[in-house]
């Protein structure tokens, strides 16, 4: 999963930044409303935490212009404690949840769980499934029929992505712009790399599912019949 946060305090956004990347979310991070909107724009993000008061563009501003372009992704508000017209105006704008400062890692992490929920795309406690295939992507664990073995983040989020589009075709593109960001300047064959690290993964499991690629077009997760 892929986490935008925009926030102008430079050590909060530090500070979130570690704690998402200790829990194995992807993180950007970026300081100023603009640059927040031109980011989320390009869609590649699964939430964003969106900090009110900002420099060049304000957070309700920001989520205002994403839901006018039909930008539908998950939004929590970092607000200051007691600000209630914000939180207000925040969610009659489309915001998915608010969260007060100062707050605790915890309630952050399950307020970003429950977002992701609503939205569909994550199950309860981290856990993913596919075939004979179960992925913990809290402890980065891939396991079939009781055999398991540990991934490394990025063949986590990968699997994690071609399961969550389930049987739908994932293109090289959309590989690179959510496990490496829109603006990254990695190349197919980084793709290809990790597609084969995991294709490996699966023959020691003796797994069912296999990662098939469509010429031109893209990779996708099949089961053998």
């Amino acid at each position: 999963m892929r986490i935008l946060i925009v926030e102008d305090e430079l050590h909060l956004a530090e500070a979130l930044t570690q704690i998402l990347k200790k829990h194995h979310y992807s993180v950007d991070a970026v300081h100023d409303g603009r640059s927040g909107l031109d980011y989320a724009l390009s869609g590649i993000y699964d939430l964003l935490l969106l900090d009110i008061m900002m420099p060049e563009m304000d957070g309700i501003s920001v989520l205002r212009a994403l839901r006018n372009e039909g930008i539908s992704t998950p939004v929590i508000l970092l607000t200051a404690k007691g600000d209630i017209p914000d939180m207000v105006a925040g969610l009659d704008h489309g915001a998915d949840d608010y969260i007060p400062k100062p707050f605790a890692s915890e309630l952050l992490l399950a307020r970003i769980r429950a977002a992701l929920r609503r939205k569909g795309e994550v199950l309860p406690e981290d856990g993913l499934k596919f075939g004979d295939l179960e992925l913990n992507t809290a402890n980065l664990r891939l396991s079939v029929k009781g055999k398991e073995m540990k991934l490394n983040l990025k063949e986590c989020e990968l699997l994690e992505l071609l399961i969550l589009r389930k049987q739908g075709v994932t293109s090289k593109e959309q590989i690179i712009e959510k496990l490496w960001g829109f603006d990254s300047e990695v190349e197919h064959n980084n793709v290809e790399v990790y597609v084969s690290f995991l294709r490996k993964k699966f023959t020691f499991l003796n797994s069912d599912v296999r990662i098939s690629t469509i010429r031109g077009v893209g990779y996708v997760l099949e089961v053998n019949s």
